[in-house]
């Protein structure tokens, strides 16, 4: 009989513990951010999170923080904006295309060809990185690869793109797209979002061929990931698992992670939606890995996830089309106006091999499913 009643009693006390940590979460909203500093409720059964989390419409998850520098003053210091709206870079080159295929996996696509160039592995199994490509025997390989024209406006940040700000994550693919739209742009194609990381060159990394640990945030001990705290996704458990994981940094912390167009954190930080540029194919691609371990280069994608599927490290960033040309003022009314484009290639004062970096810059601040 006390074995039964300890047994009651113990659960009942639980049930109570359990209700005062969900407690927290009384709060939600459909349409505006809400900081969860109620978590300290719970503190008798956890420490206190490190980062002070925000629901976003009730249902993505985002680090409070300062309000972020503004996007004008971005913009002018920058000076990568173009034609673009504000916050956005302007994208325009020849982007190389995949020679044909042979077969569906003939490995004759630039992600697998490009591999062919590295001269010095770290690990060779998935995900497989290297440290350094040979970037002459790559040019000399992709001289003739077929190029395409591309020319369009790309957020230089993550999603909400504003310098300083954290990216918010738990996202799924039509919420992205939806968040993009309702700004008067549109979810990336995987087309774009590659070729405003690789350039003309088509660079495996944003900032050159050798990998670095110190340019982008990568390389982060992974850690394991419970699932079931993460549900339901605007939670207090998941509030607390998501400080558990995080590992990422507020857009444009990392100076020496971004692309010759001037785009930040392509690699590593979060993982960000994009659209397939595959005929026929699901639309759901991730590209640009995120904090942990991983592939972090320009061409891999992750086309495994449908278009309902969220997670932690989940981001995303917006395009738009580029501005048309303006008509010419001359007597000639039908010759437009040439837009120049920005440059495309490397810049010939950034090293290709791996940086040295500067004294007074701060570091800042592993997988989940493929």
């Amino acid at each position: 009989m006390m074995k039964t009643v300890s047994f009651r009693v113990f659960a009942a006390v639980g049930f109570v513990l359990g209700v005062a940590a969900l407690g927290v979460v009384a709060a939600r909203v459909d349409a505006s951010d809400v900081p969860l500093k109620a978590l300290a409720a719970s503190r008798t059964l956890r420490p206190d999170p490190t980062h002070t989390w925000q629901l976003v419409r009730g249902k993505h998850w985002q680090i409070a923080g300062p309000a972020g520098e503004d996007p004008a003053v971005t913009d002018a210091a920058e000076g990568t904006r173009g034609s673009c709206p504000t916050g956005m870079v302007e994208v325009a080159g020849a982007m190389k295309l995949d020679p044909p295929r042979k077969g569906k996996y003939d490995g004759n696509s630039i992600e697998d060809l490009q591999k062919r160039t590295c001269t010095k592995w770290i690990n060779r199994e998935y995900p497989e990185r290297c440290a350094e490509f040979d970037r002459e025997r790559w040019l000399a390989m992709s001289a003739d690869y077929r190029t395409k024209p591309m020319h369009f406006c790309m957020d230089r940040f993550e999603f909400p793109n504003q310098k300083g700000v954290y990216p918010i994550i738990y996202v799924n693919f039509h919420e992205a797209k939806g968040l993009c739209e309702e700004q008067g742009k549109r979810l990336c194609t995987e087309e774009e979002w590659t070729f405003a990381c690789e350039g003309e060159e088509a660079t495996p990394y944003p900032y050159g061929y050798a990998r670095d640990a110190e340019a982008c945030v990568i390389d982060a001990k992974w850690r394991p990931f419970n699932e079931k705290a993460m549900q339901p996704r605007d939670g207090a458990e998941a509030a607390y698992e998501m400080d558990r994981l995080w590992q990422g940094v507020p857009s444009g912390s990392s100076p020496r992670c971004k692309s010759v167009f001037g785009v930040y954190d392509m690699t590593g930080n979060v993982d960000e939606w994009t659209r397939s540029s595959v005929e026929g194919e699901r639309p759901s691609i991730l590209k640009g890995g995120y904090w942990g371990p991983v592939r972090t280069r320009c061409r891999p994608s992750t086309r495994s996830h449908d278009e309902s599927h969220v997670f932690y490290q989940q981001g995303f960033r917006c395009c738009a089309n580029a501005p048309v040309a303006a008509a010419s003022t001359s007597t000639d009314a039908t010759t437009p106006e040439r837009v120049v484009p920005p440059p495309t290639s490397l810049d010939p004062s950034r090293p290709t091999s791996p940086l040295t970096p500067p004294a007074a810059a701060a570091r800042p601040e592993a997988t989940p499913r493929p």
